[in-house]
């Protein structure tokens, strides 16, 4: 499925409701280019789960968590855009954050990848005219509920 996001507010739009049937185990899966709007898409999905504040990119710190006080479901933000090997995740003890809440993860492929999992939303954002288009592949737990 593809999706024309031509501007901010339809890529923020979108963040909505991906928000509105995102789940505890699932994973948003965020692929592109630099400056495709992976962050971007990220930040729209936590501000509808209810985060309040800034939500920064985890770029150098790889993982943010956002637990469930204020939102709807607890999240993980993660960015593995600076891993070396997808093991390393392992490492970072990548499990024990996403127990009970839902990831979203920029630059999936570095850290092996989560298309195999059947809660796993796969997004990715390309550059299209002025805007983006979002491709969207989904793991059978979301084929209920595309956004």
């Amino acid at each position: 499925m593809t999706i024309e996001l031509p501007d901010l507010d339809s890529m923020e739009a979108f963040g909505v409701r991906i928000a509105a049937r995102l789940r505890a185990g699932d994973v948003v899966a965020l692929s592109g280019d630099l400056g495709t709007g992976k962050t971007t898409l990220a930040r729209a999905i936590l501000h509808a789960l209810g985060h309040k504040g800034e939500v920064p990119s985890p770029t150098f710190t790889i993982v943010e968590t956002y637990d469930a006080t204020a939102m709807r479901v607890p999240a993980v933000h993660a960015d593995f855009y600076r891993l070396e090997r997808p093991e390393e995740v392992e490492e970072l003890g990548l499990d024990d954050y996403r127990d009970g809440a839902a990831l979203i993860a920029e630059w999936p492929e570095k850290a092996g990848g989560f298309a195999h999992e059947p809660q796993c939303l796969s997004i990715t954002l390309e550059f299209a005219d002025d805007g983006r288009v979002a491709i969207v592949g989904a793991g059978n737990d979301w084929l209920e509920r595309l956004p």
